[in-house]
């Protein structure tokens, strides 16, 4: 029988001893999560964040429902022109104010920080708006516990997704296939926002992009961090009022936007030096057509030689390019791990 009474004295004796960090383990005690690293114990601290705008209808129900299952709430105020702020400071959450709207993606740069910030051990990031069912928060725990570093609440898994809009389903799959493509996973609903993460992903993800694709990047990152990841089914309500502050076609475009340039950032040889060498062979094989025209006695047709001519010339072109931005995105990685 794991004794916690043994476990919490010996974090205050080791912990006055030295500041050894924390480490990784976890086991389950009751209802209390405690952290296992060599010498000692700690008791987990569980988050929930939510990046917010002008929520206030939602914001108090959000907070209170989520408070039964963590222990703190952080809310990222991205420039709310109505009491959002004030309602979650009275409700008892930790307030980040952003004196402008920045964006999902900023709202989550700072939902990482401040979790650090807190040395948080787990954090479930949730919406605002009253989409997410907080009482979902343990589903999503649950796989921390075992090993999981990302847990992602999936909208489409056991026959879930019955509700939501035709359009939707059909925007989603399109960004799914894209994420899932860029970022080498296989995630059913790669744009959940409903999602948990571990200590070391809280450590290890790093926002950039102030936009509705952070959630497209971090799986990126989850890729390329190798952190291990699952998907439960949640539940999700699209029927409360304003439940996005944008528009689902709008935001599609501009999320697949930046995932194709990502892709392409990322994964140059693919886009850049394959379609160069097959538009080279190409232009190869026409010439070697025209060659023996020429070869018969016959004259070069102008429109194939000029189509030969740039193909080849495009196509040796793009295959280099690819190949440098290979060789510059491979540095740059290296530079950055060291």
């Amino acid at each position: 029988m794991f004794d916690e009474r043994r476990a919490e004295s010996e974090l205050k004796r080791k912990s006055n001893k030295n500041n050894q960090r924390l480490y990784l383990i976890q086991r389950q005690y009751s209802n209390r999560k405690l952290y296992y690293y060599a010498g000692g114990f700690l008791i987990s601290h569980t988050i929930a964040a939510m990046p917010a705008f002008n929520e206030e209808r939602y914001i108090a129900r959000i907070i209170l429902n989520c408070k039964k299952h963590v222990d703190n709430v952080i809310v990222v105020d991205d420039g709310s022109s109505d009491y959002t702020a004030q309602i979650a400071e009275a409700m008892g959450a930790h307030v980040i104010r952003h004196g402008k709207n920045q964006g999902y993606g900023a709202a989550l740069r700072s939902c990482f920080k401040t979790a650090r910030k807190m040395n948080a051990t787990e954090m479930v990031i949730i919406d605002s708006d009253g989409q997410h069912d907080p009482d979902d928060i343990p589903r999503l725990l649950e796989p921390l516990g075992n090993g999981a570093d990302l847990v992602i609440g999936s909208r489409f898994l056991n026959g879930n997704g019955k509700n939501i809009p035709a359009y939707r389903k059909v925007g989603m799959k399109v960004l799914d296939t894209a994420t899932n493509f860029a970022a080498a996973t296989n995630v059913s609903d790669t744009q959940s926002g409903y999602r948990a993460y571990s200590k070391k992903a809280i450590e290890k993800i790093s926002i950039n992009d102030d936009d509705m694709s952070a959630g497209s990047e971090i799986l990126m990152q989850a890729n390329k961090h190798d952190l291990a990841f699952e998907e439960v089914d949640i539940h999700c309500n699209y029927n409360v009022d304003k439940a996005s502050s944008q528009n689902p076609v709008s935001h599609g475009v501009k999320v697949l936007v930046k995932i194709l340039r990502d892709i392409e950032l990322k994964r140059p040889l693919f886009y850049f030096t394959i379609p160069g060498l097959i538009l080279t062979a190409i232009g190869l094989i026409i010439g070697v057509d025209l060659l023996q025209i020429v070869a018969a006695g016959g004259q070069l047709p102008f429109g194939p030689t000029l189509f030969v001519m740039i193909a080849i010339l495009v196509g040796m072109f793009s295959a280099f390019s690819g190949i440098i931005l290979h060789s510059m995105a491979r540095l740059s990685f290296e530079f950055n791990s060291t």
